[in-house]
C-alpha cells in the first residue's frame, strides 16, 4: 500500500551542485526525503482495553487504522496519503478487539529502566539523573537488583562513592523496587516516546 507524505508548505528549494546536470523536463520527482522517516516512527498500541500493549512501526500502524482493526488515539502534525484516504501519522492507537497476550512476569534490569522507573532524575537530590547508583555499594556486597539500583546525578554519585546512605545521613524518598505492569514491556525496545508516558503510568521525565 503505497503511503505519501503531505505537508502543510513545502520547504525553498536549494540549488544542487554544480556539476550536477538538471533534471528533464520528464524526470520523476525524487521521493520526499520525509517520507521514510515518518512513517518508519514508532506507535504505541492500546490493546481494546486501553492495556499498553506494544511498540510497532507508525507504518503497520497505518495499516491497522486503514483496516478498521484499530482507531486513532493521538497523532503527530504529519500525515501520509493512502490511495484516496488521508491519515495522520499515528503516536498512539488502540485495537478494536481485544487480543489476549502472554507476559513475561519480570521486567529485565537496565540503565533505561531504571531512568524511567526514576522519572529521570537523581533520587538523592531530584537534579537530572546521569547515572544509576547502588544504594548499598556493591564493595560491601549490594546486588545489582532493583530493589538496589537507583538513579543518580553524577554529584551525588561521586560524594557517595563507596559509602552507605547512614554514613551520610541521606535518605531516599521511597524504597527502589521492581516495577510491575504490562506497561514496562516497552523499555526494552526503545526510548519511551513522553506522549505515551501518561498511557504508560510514568513519572513526567525531567528537562535539563
Amino acid at each position: 500500500m503505497p503511503l505519501t507524505v503531505l505537508g502543510s508548505s513545502s520547504a525553498p528549494a536549494r540549488p544542487g551542485p554544480r556539476d550536477a546536470p538538471a533534471p528533464g523536463p520528464h524526470a520523476p520527482a525524487p521521493a520526499p526525503s520525509t517520507a521514510a522517516a515518518t512513517t518508519s516512527r514508532a506507535t504505541l498500541l492500546l490493546n481494546a482495553t486501553y492495556e499498553p500493549l506494544c511498540v510497532v512501526p507508525s507504518r503497520r500502524a497505518i495499516v491497522l487504522v486503514l483496516a478498521a482493526k484499530a482507531e486513532l488515539v493521538d497523532v503527530a502534525d504529519a500525515f501520509v496519503h493512502a490511495e484516496r484516504v488521508a491519515v495522520s501519522v499515528p503516536v498512539v492507537v488502540r485495537l478494536t478487539r481485544y487480543v489476549r497476550v502472554p507476559h513475561p512476569a519480570t521486567v529485565p534490569l537496565s540503565r533505561r529502566a531504571v531512568f524511567t522507573r526514576d522519572g529521570g532524575t537523581c533520587v538523592y537530590c531530584g537534579a537530572v539523573a546521569t547515572s544509576i547508583d547502588h544504594v548499598v555499594p556493591r564493595s560491601r556486597g549490594g546486588g545489582n537488583s532493583w530493589d538496589n539500583v537507583v538513579a543518580a546525578c553524577r554529584r551525588c554519585n561521586h560524594v557517595k562513592a563507596d559509602r552507605s546512605l547512614a554514613e551520610l545521613g541521606w535518605s531516599l524518598p521511597q524504597p527502589p523496587r521492581a516495577p510491575s505492569g504490562a506497561d514496562w514491556r516497552l523499555l526494552g525496545h526503545r526510548t519511551v516516546d513522553p506522549r505515551w508516558r501518561g498511557w504508560l503510568g510514568m513519572p513526567e521525565a525531567a528537562s535539563a
